[in-house]
């Protein structure tokens, strides 16, 4: 739950939106690493505006305040939830037995070229984030280069 909140008040201390505004963001700038559904994300903004979290903008925004940016700069502080990983190519890899003749390998296939292809995405937005003066850059750059990782040991262990 920590978790959701965490995502909505960072997406606010970074802009005023709407729910739908909050999703995509979310979805454009933390997409690589964390997703939000809108079944999440409108209840956690009820509840963040009823503890005065958050507010409205005259607009009909949604904006954080001063006790929201406060209780997202205590969520950041906790240590983060480990999450059971979920890896539905490890799971068909797993059970390949029951598979016809060359799915499991095409499979594999597969996940090396979205691991590609998610190297050359990486690499735009690592070239992006470095030419940024904002200050933080430096924490962007880290995200980038830990998918840039996982792309990179992807395609080492599909290799």
């Amino acid at each position: 739950k920590s978790q959701t909140r965490v995502a909505v008040l960072g997406a606010l201390a970074v802009e005023d939106a709407t729910g739908y505004g909050v999703r995509q963001s979310i979805t454009e700038t933390l997409g690589h690493f964390w997703h939000e559904s809108f079944g999440q994300i409108y209840p956690t903004l009820a509840t963040l505006e009823a503890d005065g979290l958050v507010g409205r903008t005259p607009a009909g925004q949604f904006t954080i305040t001063q006790s929201g940016l406060e209780r997202l700069t205590e969520l950041l502080a906790e240590p983060a939830e480990p999450t059971r990983p979920r890896n539905g190519l490890l799971l068909r890899l797993f059970f390949a037995s029951h598979l016809p003749e060359g799915v499991a390998r095409q499979l594999v296939e597969d996940a090396r070229d979205q691991a590609h292809a998610a190297l050359a995405q990486y690499a735009a937005i690592e070239a992006a984030v470095a030419g940024e003066s904002h200050p933080d850059a430096t924490y962007w750059l880290a995200t980038v280069r830990y998918g840039i990782h996982h792309a990179q040991a992807t395609l080492d262990w599909a290799d």
